[in-house]
């Protein structure tokens, strides 16, 4: 399983810094954060630092205000309580696809409407976008799925859309989820598996799976066989939440905070919380594993905190260490790929005992909360998917 970068707000150089680093990788564009004079020069960036790119449209919410977003030539102006009209439709795809051509885009992401209920209105929505984008490129075409909370915790939603969805000759689908209760780490077994289950489902057509807007919780889909986690910088690209495509959306970045991820921990600490741990012996147990670069200043001082460890080092450390986790996350086997999750949630359940023992918390970022629920959605997708994708691991990750 990769890692793709969800490209949020400052990320220009922090991608190509990373693609570089690793060698290759993938950029999911965000015309909500890069304005339209500017966004040809960010993808041939990238493309030069051997990166390769896609554009996510965001036409989550179609009556959207956001002064960047609406400022693109795809973003239509005349969407009403009907939709808007075929003509309208595929002159919208035409632009998204010409734009898509100038970034250098490897496939088309297809513009999805986010359903709050996956009704016969919303599939007959998705369907004629997808049409309307076979007709207007030669591109692979990437459909969008953007489901609320409350859709993806439906079994009876989530069992109508598969049905829809296996008849669909497409290369690969954009999941994209809204987690309950705008949480960071999810706590619901329901969520969790039915997201398990679609991506499963989805993955067992031969089709590409890109799960959008993801954090460490979302390793659990390598037994889901999905191709690619995405991952950015602050919170609101690593978990999907719609408000932030309004122009009211109150920015995380005004209330900044450095966060350090211990992988093994699949949890975030503030630093303050590390400088307990030095002073407690639990450095040791804190320090990353895998060994990340980025963060080994965290680690040269005997204060954390007063170490000067940056902003910008912290979100390196956090995606280079989740890049390592994705890769190694995908085995040779449906089989070993669960019991690698399994050994996962259990270190970490150790270590975030033995933390929370010596009063060093996550606050919101902790895994504590998620260990149970990760569990059983994993247990459902074994008893109810484990055979057969045991059967077609080879053809699915190879």
């Amino acid at each position: 399983m990769e890692l793709f970068l969800q490209y949020g707000f400052g990320m220009k150089q922090m991608s190509k810094d990373l693609i570089s680093a690793w060698g290759k990788g993938t950029v999911i564009l965000s015309p909500r954060d890069i304005k339209p004079e500017r966004i040809e020069q960010v993808g041939i960036g990238l493309k030069e630092s051997n990166g390769k790119v896609l554009l996510d449209p965001q036409f989550y919410l179609p009556r959207s205000d956001h002064q960047c977003l609406t400022s693109y030539d795809y973003w239509p102006r005349d969407y009403d309580t009907q939709g808007f009209s075929n003509a309208n439709r595929k002159r919208m795809l035409q632009s998204l696809v010409a734009l898509n051509n100038e970034v250098g885009s490897y496939a088309l992401i297809v513009p999805g409407e986010r359903a709050a209920d996956i009704d016969d209105l919303w599939l007959d929505s998705q369907i004629s976008l997808l049409n309307a984008a076979m007709d207007s490129t030669d591109l692979p075409l990437i459909a969008t799925i953007c489901l609320s909370s409350e859709a993806v915790r439906s079994n009876e939603q989530i069992n109508a859309l598969m049905e829809l969805l296996k008849t669909q000759k497409i290369y690969g689908y954009y999941l994209v989820f809204e987690h309950p209760g705008n949480l960071y780490l999810v706590n619901d077994p329901q969520w969790l598996s039915n997201s398990l289950d679609l991506a499963a489902g989805l993955r067992r057509q031969g089709v590409e799976v890109i799960m959008g807007y993801s954090n460490q919780q979302q390793l659990i889909m390598a037994c889901a066989g999905v191709t690619a986690i995405s991952s950015g910088t602050w919170m609101n690209v690593r978990s999907f939440f719609p408000e932030k495509f309004r122009t009211t959306y109150a920015e995380e970045i005004k209330r900044r905070a450095v966060w350090y991820y211990c992988p093994q921990a699949l949890s975030e600490y503030r630093l303050s919380y590390l400088d307990i741990g030095a002073r407690l012996g639990l450095t040791e147990n804190l320090k990353p594993v895998p060994n990340s670069v980025y963060a080994e200043p965290l680690f040269d001082s005997p204060q954390p905190s007063a170490s000067g460890w940056s902003e910008s080092l912290a979100f390196k450390h956090y995606l280079s260490t989740l890049h390592i986790q994705a890769e190694k996350a995908t085995l040779s086997s449906f089989n070993e790929t669960y019991q690698n999750q399994v050994d996962l949630l259990q270190t970490a359940e150790s270590l975030i005992h033995t933390f929370r023992s010596n009063a060093i918390v996550g606050e919101t970022r902790d895994f504590y909360e998620a260990i149970d629920a990760n569990r059983a959605a994993m247990l459902v997708l074994a008893k109810t998917h484990g055979p057969l994708l045991e059967r077609s691991w080879g053809k699915l990750v190879n």
